[in-house]
């Protein structure tokens, strides 16, 4: 099935391309390619072997009966190869199906590199393609909505200042009937950890801030969150190609921290976010090294159970499976830590799914995929159907998942295909088991 066949109406996306002419794509794309990112895309496509490798790393390729226009090197050709080809002359009605491709057909997951025999980083195609349809104003409505968000607020979910604030102290006065000495403290100097969250967790997923900071007091750990903006890490920005504002985004949350002279920042489990700062983010601010030491909650949370920190008055009912989220396992080397911690707490194996690790198949919820909304949800959740294969071949009935896109986007896919699975993040399990006082 060809582009056009499955063609989604997005107002985003139609208003956009409402505003276009041919002239005006023309001087976009040229203006990206020659000012920004033009030779390594270059090379790119010169060096392509159309050998087809990649096409069984793609999740979209594999879910949709391994249809042709879905493989990796598929996708670049009637996106940014056109591009290349045309000097940048194409149809308004071009770039709504390059958009519509770039954005929701492919989760910048970055599988397919490990497959491709001369290492194509197709993931940096399909963002360059995003960079290029922000530039034109096409962008599908709901992950825009969601930047403007970032723009005027510095957060992903247009939580208010007070909105933040009331939130932490809801969560220490609800958490001190069961640690009445508990503080989540704002705005302390000098402290060893500055605790991050993504703006989700303020708005809906206040048991995780609850959670984080009783596993935090129990730990005896010197650690504070930030009162004022900066203290959102999620970064749609990054995946909407507005690069200007993520890279506004990434100093406002390294200068927090700076602000506080905290040694170092621990993220919650979350993916997108990570990389925004380990990888994206802070190279578009130009900084060489980071200005303050980041790690993961999946480090951290190692780091408490190893030294004797967090103790167990349990363990968790095994087996389990593991979800190796793209940002942390394929970007950043994290899996065999995070197994390393599962295996602290589960009693029982970790069954794998048939692809693991880095060659992990991803929640398809990922890449700001999820974040384009209702219009392309049907699609989605579609491009995890081979996902959700290899989840029921494991015969578990909990998924560990440290990353909020992929609990997003496993939850649709555990309930469309009926997996009746569980679906954990680190910290639940952690905040279950650990000793807490009598």
């Amino acid at each position: 099935m060809g582009i056009q066949e499955r063609l989604i109406e997005d107002v985003g996306l139609r208003e956009g391309v409402s505003r276009l002419t041919e002239e005006k794509i023309q001087k976009t794309v040229q203006a990206v390619l020659k000012g920004e990112n033009g030779a390594r895309l270059k090379l790119y496509d010169e060096i392509c072997l159309r050998c087809g490798m990649c096409t069984e790393a793609c999740h979209f390729y594999l879910s949709h009966d391994k249809d042709p226009t879905y493989a990796p090197a598929a996708k670049v050709k009637q996106t940014i190869g056109t591009l290349l080809a045309s000097n940048g002359r194409v149809t308004p009605s071009q770039i709504y199906n390059m958009a519509q491709i770039a954005y929701t057909e492919c989760n910048l997951c970055r599988r397919c590199i490990h497959f491709c025999p001369v290492g194509i980083d197709t993931a940096y195609m399909m963002i360059t393609m995003r960079r290029i349809c922000h530039r034109l104003g096409v962008t599908p409505q709901y992950i825009q909505d969601t930047a403007h968000s970032h723009s005027a607020t510095f957060n992903q979910m247009w939580v208010k200042d007070d909105e933040w604030t009331d939130t932490l102290q809801w969560q220490e006065e609800e958490a001190r009937d069961e640690f009445p000495d508990l503080r989540i403290p704002l705005d302390k100097e000098g402290a060893d950890v500055y605790y991050s969250v993504i703006a989700p967790e303020p708005k809906f997923r206040t048991q995780l801030i609850y959670q984080a900071a009783a596993i935090l007091h129990t730990a005896k750990v010197d650690w504070t969150m930030p009162a004022e903006p900066g203290w959102d890490n999620s970064d749609m920005c990054m995946f909407t190609g507005d690069f200007e504002m993520m890279g506004r985004l990434k100093r406002k949350h390294f200068e927090s921290a700076q602000k506080l002279k905290v040694k170092r920042i621990v993220m919650g489990e979350c993916g997108h976010a990570f990389r925004s700062v380990y990888d994206v983010g802070n190279r578009w601010v130009g900084w060489k090294q980071f200005p303050v030491p980041v790690v993961h909650a999946i480090e951290f949370f190692w780091e408490l159970l190893t030294e004797g920190k967090i103790k167990l008055t349990s363990k968790y009912p095994g087996p389990v499976t593991v979800q190796d989220p793209c940002n942390m396992v394929r970007g950043r080397g994290l899996g065999d830590k995070l197994r390393e911690v599962v295996h602290i707490l589960v009693d029982g194996e970790i069954i794998e799914t048939a692809s693991n690790r880095e060659h992990n198949l991803c929640c398809a919820a990922g890449g700001g995929v999820i974040n384009c909304g209702p219009p392309f949800k049907n699609a989605r959740v579609q491009a995890c159907k081979a996902k959700a294969e290899q989840l029921r071949a494991t015969g578990v009935k909990t998924i560990i998942a440290p990353c909020h896109n992929c609990h997003g986007g496993l939850d649709d896919t555990v309930h469309k295909y009926e997996l009746g699975m569980e679906i954990k993040f680190l910290g639940d399990i952690i905040y279950q088991l650990m000793e807490k006082p009598s």
